[in-house]
């Protein structure tokens, strides 16, 4: 019985995940058709303008999302099994305030103390990836020494205050456009996403599912207990 729910869910679950891709190919500022849609994946009658705009533009934003979206997922869920805690995720560790900090240092920051050319080559994404890992490998290393998930958790939270305290402070001192560029970034958009940034996300997302499959059990074990 609970083997046909799991069944219908998931099947309802990827017919609305797919209709939704749809619509969103079909919407913007130029809208589509769901017919015009139909045809350029079947070969059929599509505008060669519109075929431009959906395999030049918006199909690379769509499957940004979905992927973007499965990772968030399996991360999200894979923190709340290892600290038995549903309130556990990256806000709670820190891990997204520390990305916005190396944000923050790189748009921000930046400008004021005049930063190398190899820092700015970093790249908005680097500064995020290292500023998450640091913060990562700073509550990891404390988890070693504390083996207290609770100790951790809060831990965690203070990380993400102090952190907080830090970029508010980065604000204050920053310029205009490095601070409308700074908000829009934590506002999350995938209007800048090309062709060869989809390519290293998709095999970046790819093995980290692929190592979840490889998780599974001994996550499952953990909750029944550390002992």
């Amino acid at each position: 019985m609970h083997s046909l729910r799991h069944t219908i869910t998931f099947i309802a679950l990827t017919a609305a995940c797919l209709l939704f891709f749809i619509i969103d190919m079909g919407i913007g500022s130029v809208n589509i058709p769901i017919r015009h849609i139909i045809g350029a994946v079947t070969g059929g009658y599509c505008p060669e303008q519109t075929i431009q705009i959906l395999f030049g533009i918006r199909l690379t934003k769509a499957i940004v999302a979905i992927l973007a979206g499965a990772a968030l997922s399996v991360s999200g869920l894979q923190m709340q099994t290892l600290f038995r805690n549903p309130l556990a995720g990256p806000y709670v560790l820190g891990v997204s305030s520390g990305a916005s900090l190396g944000v923050a240092l790189f748009v921000l920051g930046a400008p004021v103390i005049g930063a190398s050319f190899w820092f700015m080559q970093l790249g908005i994404t680097g500064a995020a990836w290292i500023g998450s890992a640091l913060i990562l490998a700073a509550v990891t290393i404390a988890g070693q020494r504390i083996k207290d998930i609770m100790v951790i958790l809060i831990l965690g939270i203070m990380f993400s205050s102090g952190i907080s305290a830090v970029v508010q402070a980065l604000q204050y001192i920053s310029q205009e456009d490095a601070l409308k560029t700074f908000v829009v970034w934590t506002m999350g958009s995938l209007s800048d996403v090309t062709s060869k940034q989809l390519v290293i996300l998709s095999a970046s997302v790819a093995a980290g599912l692929i190592l979840s499959v490889f998780t599974i059990k001994p996550l499952n074990l953990l909750l029944l207990g550390e002992e």
